[in-house]
């Protein structure tokens, strides 16, 4: 089956250029520029409509809730949304029921996704039995079937562990990724560990402007950290919603603002967290976000000058380098998973039009800039908004 994509303006993090893209086996095929002469023949051809057409998503950080939470979200409706927000990996957390803390469950969970032939899923293993604070995992029968490991929703307080999951990533080649509250509290622990120990360190979530300068600092020095901001923490400050970590203040998410100008901080996370409405209203932590981030993220890019490039870098390029995935760039070779925007479309947020099974999201009403109109994975178009003009 070979697609051919045209009249687009192809954007990702290497930069800006008008051209086609040709699809073939779940790859792209060859790229050409506006004014190429397309030689082979195709099976189908995609009219692009002037849409820029993006590397899909890498989301680096949700919460599918399956199995154990399936009245929240499941795997199929979870990936259903993500699609809808040009997200074409997911990171899912292992906060799930059981946790993700043995190989036969996360195969299991590897499995499922395969049937269901939607998003590419990254399943992170629990770094502790049953998020506890003293035994890690069986890591070796782990590792094979992913290459992350977290307790993401409950921070590692006891250092010993923190030290052994340090040590355990520098020998078994895997990212720890960290949930850290008290937030500043907890990374300049884990920077210090880092610079004494080393390993592979990511910073969930970041939401303050002191933890920001540690993490500068840390990279200042080599060690090798990573961190992520969420849509929400930048969209806003000081609002009565209960998320983990909790929303800050102004100068907090200006400083993540400036953080994501100066190459700090490395990448986008939506930490998508549905709940029931019984939930939140039981004080349960978390926003839904997996249909507007990309809105999100792009409305406060552009009020701030940055550039779509850097939200592509941001939103596929670096997430891909460090899961170490040949993915995330609109070149030859790498998998066609690409995504079809509208910048021009502007809208309001509207939680009860959400695929997802929850509508737990605090913004509806504010106006957005930005659509996905189109989600391909492996060259399967998953998601259509009706956008592009199929022939």
């Amino acid at each position: 089956m070979k697609t051919l994509i045209k009249n687009v303006e192809m954007v990702d993090a290497d930069g800006r250029r008008f051209g086609k893209v040709m699809i073939e086996d779940g790859k792209i095929k060859k790229v050409y520029k506006e004014k190429g002469n397309v030689k082979s023949g195709y099976d189908q051809e995609i009219d692009g409509r002037g849409y820029l057409l993006l590397p899909g998503f890498i989301d680096m950080h949700c919460h599918l809730r399956d199995p154990g939470f399936e009245y929240k979200e499941t795997m199929e409706t979870g990936m259903q949304a993500a699609l809808k927000g040009g997200f074409t990996t997911l990171v899912a957390m292992a906060n799930t029921k059981p946790f993700m803390d043995e190989a036969t469950l996360v195969k299991a969970n590897l499995d499922k996704a395969d049937a269901l032939q939607l998003c590419n899923l990254i399943q992170v293993a629990a770094l502790t039995k049953a998020f506890n604070d003293s035994n890690l995992v069986d890591i070796e029968s782990l590792r094979p079937l992913t290459n992350v490991f977290s307790n993401d929703g409950v921070s590692i307080m006891n250092p010993d562990i923190m030290v052994a999951g340090l040590n355990a990533s520098t020998e078994h080649d895997f990212i720890l990724l960290t949930h850290c509250q008290p937030e500043t509290e907890l990374v300049r622990r884990d920077v210090q560990l880092l610079e004494e120990i080393g390993g592979h360190l990511h910073v969930c979530h970041i939401s303050k402007k002191d933890t920001l300068e540690l993490i500068e600092e840390a990279k200042e020095k080599g060690l090798d950290i990573t961190c992520e901001v969420t849509p929400h923490h930048i969209f806003a400050s000081a609002m009565d919603y209960k998320v983990n970590p909790p929303f800050r203040t102004y100068p907090d998410r200006r400083a993540l603002i400036e953080g994501i100008k100066a190459g700090v901080i490395d990448m986008c996370g939506t930490d998508h967290a549905p709940h029931s409405e019984a939930d939140k209203q039981k004080g349960a932590p978390g926003i839904n976000n997996f249909e507007m981030a990309f809105a999100m993220y792009y409305t406060v890019f552009e009020q701030n000058g940055i550039g779509l490039e850097k939200l592509s870098d941001m939103l596929s390029n670096a997430p891909a380098k460090r899961l170490g995935l040949k993915a995330g760039l609109i070149k030859e070779r790498y998998p066609a998973d690409l995504v079809l925007v509208d910048l021009n479309w502007e809208g309001k947020i509207n939680p009860k039009e959400f695929v997802s099974k929850s509508k737990n999201n605090p913004f509806g009403g504010e106006t957005l800039k930005g659509k996905v109109m189109m989600t391909m994975v492996k060259g399967e178009i998953k998601y259509d908004d009706n956008g592009p003009a199929l022939s």
